[in-house]
């Protein structure tokens, strides 16, 4: 069951195409990362999905509802932790919560929603004391409001240490296993690739790749490389580049750079190398990664499409 659906989706400010055409579809129980440049259209796509952009043209529909006219009556099921948003300093967790519970007519208790995420002791506090970890979770909480069957999230690992970053990953998991959808926007390609069952890459506002995160890693253009540093490369360089699954065989001084079709091929070509008699000093293997992917498939540099932001005010209201 497609949760999230679009079909030559397309927004324009002005001169400037932001989301160009998207085709895209997230199936009901998966984590979808929607990964891409600082820019690419992912905010702008999102503010698409909730209703607050209007397309210029193609269309999106939500639990089958199209967005822009039936959408309000699946709102309550959508959960949502803007990019942007920014939370009012003088204000508890606890009164953020409530404000949430009571704009969406739900009977959350403030208290049960802050220990899942973690800040049950800073219930009283005011959220302008909080860091950007803190602040993150609060988000959270504020979108798991009515036990949402969709979570749309932002950036919501954006200002996190590592540390942080792991714990809003758990988080997200945790909501994942209970039976939540998941779209998960971002930037950053780790944070993609160790939550995410399946990744599209956005740029310049354009579906470029849709493939699960190790099918977006294979399509890497470098592929894996086997570094192997030994007494006499150039006689076994020969052995080497006859050898099932070898690419290539380039000497590069002591070692030897035997670039491999597929990661399974290290032991035939590690093999060759100590069948050719030759002494090895020491190995080392590269495969290919999201990153290596990621800089094949989108722009040097980020794109200036403008991106639409959505505030807590504008969520929790339509």
């Amino acid at each position: 069951m497609a949760v999230i659906e679009t079909r030559g989706l397309t927004k324009r400010f002005g001169d400037v195409l932001a989301v160009d055409e998207l085709d895209l579809t997230v199936r009901a129980g998966e984590v979808y990362g929607f990964l891409g440049p600082n820019g690419a259209g992912k905010t702008t796509t999102i503010g698409l999905l909730l209703g607050l952009v209007r397309p210029t043209a193609g269309s999106a529909r939500v639990f089958g509802a199209e967005v822009g006219t039936e959408v309000r009556s699946v709102r309550g099921r959508i959960g949502v932790l803007p990019a942007h948003a920014e939370l009012y300093d003088r204000l508890t967790a606890r009164k953020h919560l409530q404000f949430v519970i009571q704009v969406k007519d739900a009977d959350d208790d403030p208290a049960a929603l802050l220990e899942r995420v973690g800040l049950e002791d800073a219930i009283d506090r005011s959220a302008g004391e909080f860091s950007t970890g803190m602040a993150q979770r609060l988000k959270l909480a504020m979108a798991l409001v009515d036990e949402p069957d969709l979570l749309i999230l932002d950036e919501p690992t954006t200002g996190l240490d590592p540390n942080g970053a792991r714990q809003m990953r758990e988080l997200i998991r945790r909501e994942n296993d209970r039976g939540a959808t998941v779209f998960f926007s971002s930037h950053i390609m780790g944070q993609v690739e160790a939550i995410c069952d399946r990744v599209g890459v956005l740029d310049g506002g354009r579906l470029v790749a849709e493939d699960t995160v190790a099918g977006i890693r294979a399509s890497a253009t470098g592929g894996p490389e086997l570094s192997v540093t030994v007494d006499d490369p150039d006689g076994a360089a020969d052995r080497v580049r006859a050898t099932e699954g070898v690419a290539s065989v380039a000497v590069d001084g002591e070692t030897l750079r035997i670039a491999l079709t597929t990661v399974e091929d290290k032991g035939r070509a590690m093999n060759a190398v100590a069948e050719s008699g030759v002494g090895i000093r020491d190995f080392d293997l590269r495969e290919e990664t999201l990153e290596d992917a990621f800089a094949d498939l989108t722009d040097a540099g980020p794109d200036e499409s403008p991106e639409a932001t959505v505030s807590d005010e504008e969520v929790s209201a339509r």
